[in-house]
């Protein structure tokens, strides 16, 4: 029974709540994250909207949050800091202790700004996505600025990775895993014309609720994903390989 990992992405939306759980640890590659925060403090509004892709009122939240940022005081633990729809459905405010420690344990989350974090890392809300152009040093963008230190940190105490993540986050981690490294990557989608389809919203959602199941099963064997069967989804065989757990949703009648 190999020991895993499971990365998830980050979400664009983010809240402050210092209070409703302690934060245990400062994320392990601070010392990155203040090399990009201090780019971006030597961006203009202007460049910083083109960065972020946004509207003036969320650039003007987040030039705010910049400007007040503090890397080491009133955080939030990571699974209460994001609010996007997989974290929606993953619950963690309803979380169980024992369903707390076990994502500490396995959970990692793929980040622009921090790179990894587990679970109660604390944070401060941030918005920089992976592939945003953003250079860092004699780097030309933050897949370039982490290189292989996501993958080698994910690594070090893992024998087996379980990919949760989308394509954005998760190639910054797979094209620098050592070679024939175990990956299982999880597709959820629905069923047309003999392919499967995946839709970005749905995905999110399954995602999500695959991190709920596996912490109130506390599943340890990678091989129980396929037991998932939440929000109309099965396991399916002829879709699937060993690299690849392919999860279709029933028709709803």
């Amino acid at each position: 029974m190999a020991s895993f990992k499971v990365i998830i992405s980050p979400a664009k939306k983010m809240v402050s709540d210092p209070d409703s759980l302690a934060w245990q640890d400062l994320p392990q590659f601070l010392d990155k994250t203040r090399q990009i925060y201090a780019a971006l403090q030597n961006m203009s509004a202007a460049e910083l909207k083109a960065l972020w892709k946004c509207n003036d009122q969320i650039a003007a939240q987040n030039l705010e949050r910049l400007q007040k940022m503090n890397l080491e005081q009133h955080l939030t633990p990571a699974i209460l800091a994001y609010e996007g729809i997989q974290y929606r459905y993953m619950a963690p405010g309803v979380f169980t202790n024992q369903e707390f420690d076990y994502v500490q344990r396995h959970l990692r989350i793929l980040s622009g700004f921090y790179g990894i974090l587990r679970p109660f890392d604390g944070i401060t809300p941030y918005r920089l996505e992976m592939q945003a152009k953003l250079a860092v040093g004699q780097t030309k963008d933050l897949y370039s600025f982490w290189g292989n230190a996501l993958a080698a940190s994910l690594t070090e105490d893992a024998e087996c990775l379980i990919n949760l993540a989308s394509k954005e986050y998760s190639k910054a981690v797979s094209r620098f895993l050592p070679k024939n490294f175990p990956v299982i990557t999880c597709v959820f989608g629905e069923e047309k014309d003999g392919r499967v389809v995946e839709k970005a919203t749905a995905c999110k959602m399954a995602r999500g609720e695959m991190v709920r199941f596996m912490a109130e099963t506390q599943m340890e064997d990678p091989d129980q994903l396929r037991t998932f069967d939440r929000l109309n989804y099965h396991f399916s065989a002829e879709h699937s390989d060993a690299q690849t757990y392919v999860f279709v949703c029933s028709s709803k009648k």
